[in-house]
């Protein structure tokens, strides 16, 4: 990147950022997520790191929030309450670390006296609270830093934020207290007496549970249910009636005493705070190094589903008070302290390209081919964009900035352009008029384009041998994409049946195969040959049938011979198959070519075992469930077999004609299209109860 490239990339990111940043902080409205700013903001840093003389002192690297709402008394703060910079991975982490090492060596202090405390980012709203003499005198947002809105009425409604300050010697007779004030002699000096003045400052939250409940009234009043908790929390600080923000049943962590009461470290202060009355995290640690707050920081990403609040990373901040102050601030944050985020579930980037793959059913499926970046804890480097429906859509061409969103068992996917991020002379994608030197059609009424004669396309074939191996199917361990790819093209492989006729001799030959690695492979290959009737049928690639609808087919006729003679009609009424399917799959077993695979597949020594649905009982008989997210006590294959044992059905698609989605952790796309069509929703608890 050039400096004039730079320079345009900048203008663009800062005016996209502060629209959805007036959106967020002043209108209290959100069009894109937390982490997709993030990764914007990110970028946007990156670049004015890189290029210093295009920084400015109105950018939004350089503030903390929107204007405040008129509406509320405004409180000027005794001082700034910044933000944090992001950091998001320990490469990052530590060019932090060397930064004000730098320093701290500058002011002659010596670096190892540099330690750390670290502590939950809540995702939550922050506010400062004042007390005078005790009392709970005035709580105020952050609004622009330097004057925030006078919310104290809302505040004083959350339980968690005492009236009146606790007198920490009428609990010195409690072994923590007793403990903390032997450890630390500061600490019971600074709580000896109440202060006239004294600032906390903490954030307002929601826990998931309080937000499930108050979710569930919206919908039972018909009205539209909120994204996620932090928009209630900072939602309810802004509304003038404070019975609205006691409904919401909000909640408060204490995290930074401003108020110079003796305290010599951040450790401290937490003491303090919770000596006084105030609500603190548990969940909490005083490093040594940086390899402590990264182990800390791996214990919490383990703990963090079943955590009762929403955390979005980490915050690590020099322990030491006095070397915290001589670090000073950049811009609006503080330079001894950042925050270490969780890799987002969704991330902005940038698109390099779109190209066409084709599937063993010969679709064409378009598919953006994306700047490398961190979506989820895994590195995204392309994502479906399914069709030229869904292309046209979301407008999106090559060199277009987009968000990629990687959510419980949905692949990657874009899931919205930034079109005031667009390079000049960008063009609208088109398919290709010829592909595999056939020509492509799209038929009418359908939303693929494909190819007419699938099987005359080496990629086709590839990816069919690749569909007959997989997990789901025959399952052989050890043959992978390359190595069938090379069996195909250096190899006597012509179908998926001449697999099992394959000896060492044949394998041992081919580039890098050594002996040992070719008895394995031929060994994992003959175990296979014994398969449930529910896999072969997957594996035969049928058009329209998935795992869930081979394992119906299976359940219903029970032998390969009897599905094979099965007519249109009889598979047309078959529960969760509709005439397209049927339709496909009659035409399937019709075709000679096909009829030959299956007579050769017998011959070569693969059997498919005889199927009956493991059913124990008929308590879920008629229900269809679908499954979204990732569940704690069972794997999704596990959940699928409980159902089915008892008498349930499962589909990957949600209709009106299903009985529930199981929404667990970071569900995808079905659960909002549940909630369109009014199916009904459960999560993993209401789930065990009904398979009991």
């Amino acid at each position: 990147m050039n400096k004039q490239e730079a320079k345009e990339r900048i203008e663009k990111l800062r005016k996209e950022i502060n629209y959805h940043r007036y959106l967020y902080h002043v209108l209290d409205r959100q069009e894109i997520s937390d982490a997709a700013n993030d990764s914007l903001k990110h970028e946007l840093a990156k670049i004015e790191e890189r290029f210093p003389e295009f920084k400015t002192a109105d950018s939004p690297t350089q503030r903390v929030g929107g204007r405040p709402l008129p509406g509320f008394k405004k409180i000027k703060h005794g001082s700034p309450m910044l933000s944090l910079n992001d950091v998001f991975t320990e490469e990052e982490l530590r060019d932090w670390e060397e930064r004000i090492k730098k320093l701290v060596t500058s002011y002659q202090l010596p670096a190892t006296s540099l330690d750390y405390f670290a502590e939950l980012k809540v995702d939550g709203f922050a506010i400062s609270l004042i007390y005078e003499n005790g009392i709970f005198k005035t709580g105020s947002t952050r609004g622009d830093g330097k004057i925030g809105e006078d919310v104290t009425e809302n505040l004083k409604t959350i339980e968690s934020i005492p009236l009146r300050l606790h007198d920490p010697k009428e609990f010195s007779k409690e072994k923590e207290v007793r403990e903390i004030f032997k450890k630390f002699p500061r600490v019971r000096e600074a709580v000896s007496k109440i202060p006239g003045i004294i600032e906390v400052r903490g954030e307002v939250y929601m826990t998931k549970k309080s937000f499930e409940a108050v979710n569930k009234e919206q919908e039972k009043k018909g009205l539209p249910v909120f994204a996620n908790p932090r928009n209630i929390a900072a939602g309810s600080m802004r509304q003038l009636d404070p019975k609205v923000a006691a409904s919401r049943r909000l909640d408060f962590f204490a995290y930074d005493l401003v108020t110079d009461l003796g305290q010599k470290t951040h450790e401290e202060e937490h003491l303090i705070a919770k000596l006084f009355g105030f609500k603190t995290m548990d969940l909490v640690r005083r490093c040594d190094d940086l390899g402590e707050v990264m182990k800390f920081f791996r214990e919490v990403g383990d703990k963090r589903e079943k955590l009762p609040f929403l955390i979005d990373g980490v915050v690590a901040q020099v322990n030491s008070g006095d070397i915290f102050e001589r670090l000073g601030v950049v811009g609006k944050a503080p330079r001894g302290a950042v925050a270490l985020k969780f890799p987002g579930k969704e991330a902005t980037t940038v698109v390099e390209d779109i190209i066409v793959q084709i599937g063993r059913t010969g679709v064409l499926t378009p598919v953006a081919v994306l700047k490398p970046v961190d979506v989820g804890g895994v590195m995204v480097s392309r994502a479906t964009l399914h069709n030229m429906d869904e292309i046209k859509r979301l407008d999106v061409r090559s060199g277009d900035t987009v968000i990629v969103q990687r959510a419980g068992d949905v692949i990657p996917d874009i899931v919205k352009v930034f079109p005031n991020l667009r390079p000049k002379g960008s063009r609208e994608f088109r398919m290709p008029r010829i592909f595999c030197g056939q020509k492509v059609v799209r038929r009418e009424g359908e939303s693929a384009h494909k190819i007419l004669y699938p099987e005359r396309c080496k990629l086709v074939v590839h990816e069919k041998f690749y569909h007959f191996v997989s997990k789901h199917a025959f399952d052989i361990q050890g043959l992978g994409p390359k190595i069938v790819d090379r069996l195909i093209e250096e190899g006597p492989v012509k179908d998926p049946a001449d697999l099992f006729l394959l000896k060492e001799s044949d394998v041992a030959p081919l580039e890098r195969f050594a002996e040992k690695s070719a008895e394995n492979l031929i060994r994992s290959i003959q175990e296979k040959k014994e398969i449930e009737l529910p896999r072969f049928i997957y594996a035969l690639g049928i058009l329209h049938v998935g795992e869930e609808t081979a394992i119906d087919l299976a359940g219903n006729f029970g032998t390969l011979e009897k599905l094979e003679r099965a007519s249109f009609e009889k598979l047309n009424g078959i529960m969760n198959i509709g005439p397209v399917v049927a339709q496909s799959i009659y035409e399937w077993f019709q075709e000679p070519r096909n009829k030959e695979l299956i007579k050769k597949l017998l011959k070569v020594g693969v059997n498919p075992k005889s199927y009956k649905p493991p059913t124990t009982s008929h308590k879920l008989k008629g229900m269809t469930f679908v499954l979204t997210g990732g569940l704690e006590s069972m794997s999704r294959d596990e959940a699928k077999a409980r159902i089915r044992a008892w008498g349930g059905d499962i589909s990957e698609t949600v209709s009106k004609k299903t009985s529930y989605v199981v929404a667990g952790s970071d569900p995808g796309s079905k659960l909002k299209h549940a909630q369109k069509l009014g199916v009904k929703v459960i999560d993993e608890k209401e789930f065990l109860q009904l398979i009991r």
